[in-house]
């Protein structure tokens, strides 16, 4: 018994080990948490903001619940309104494309000497909006004037009667990475619809009928008309 307690003495001492786990600092970890929570916020916010829109485009192109078909030919998808596309007024000023924003746009464009069919879609285009009723403040007329010298001061006069017709002055190359028409057609015979955000999404037949176009216009003017007003 004496030898084995005393070889239990003799016997050195069993070393304690630790393991020592790094902790994040409590300003890293906080300061990682604001950043994350701010950026949930923000998604949220701009889900927010997009969801109407989002809503009422989804409800009418997608779900359709009374079947009807578009008139004109529905763009998919839209084509944003090129923030460098240079425009400038007749008179030579630049433009900024932004300042188009805001408003639902007609669009035709066509050479300044603007032969029998452009006469007929500048006035259709004054038909057009005069159709909609209290909705025609939501729809600016946009003429985008393509080649050198300008309309007929005559036929503007006339175009501009009862509201204002934004002419602009645009090459025709550049116009026509933004606006194409359909197979066949030449980018002048046609109507073009954009909305507020500078998406161009619709494009009116040839020589398209006033009452089936109008209708088209109210389709869209009622789907967006939780999300846009009148005015820029």
């Amino acid at each position: 018994m004496s030898g084995s307690e005393s070889s239990a003495r003799d016997a050195a001492p069993e070393a304690l080990s630790f393991t020592v786990h790094g902790m994040p600092a409590p300003d890293a970890a906080a300061k990682r948490k604001r950043v994350v929570t701010g950026r949930l916020r923000m998604l949220l916010i701009l889900l927010a903001c997009a969801a109407p829109v989002i809503a009422s485009y989804f409800t009418y192109y997608v779900v359709r619940p009374d079947g009807r078909t578009n008139y004109s030919t529905l763009i998919q998808p839209s084509r944003t309104l090129p923030a460098d596309l240079a425009l400038r007024t007749l008179e030579g000023q630049p433009v900024d494309p932004a300042s188009l924003r805001g408003q639902w746009l007609m669009v035709i464009t066509g050479d300044a000497t603007c032969d029998a069919s452009c006469e007929k879609r500048v006035y259709l285009q004054r038909q057009l909006r005069d159709m909609m009723g209290r909705e025609r403040d939501r729809i600016d007329r946009v003429w985008l004037v393509t080649g050198t010298g300008a309309p007929s001061p005559a036929l503007v006069q006339a175009a501009s009667a009862k509201a204002p017709l934004t002419l602009l002055r645009v090459d025709r190359e550049a116009l026509a990475r933004w606006l194409a028409p359909e197979a066949g057609r030449a980018l002048e015979d046609h109507v073009y619809i954009v909305d507020p955000m500078g998406e161009w999404m619709l494009r009116a037949p040839a020589d398209p009928e006033p009452g089936r176009l109008k209708r088209d216009l109210d389709k869209v003017l009622r789907a967006s008309s939780s999300w846009d007003r009148a005015g820029r």
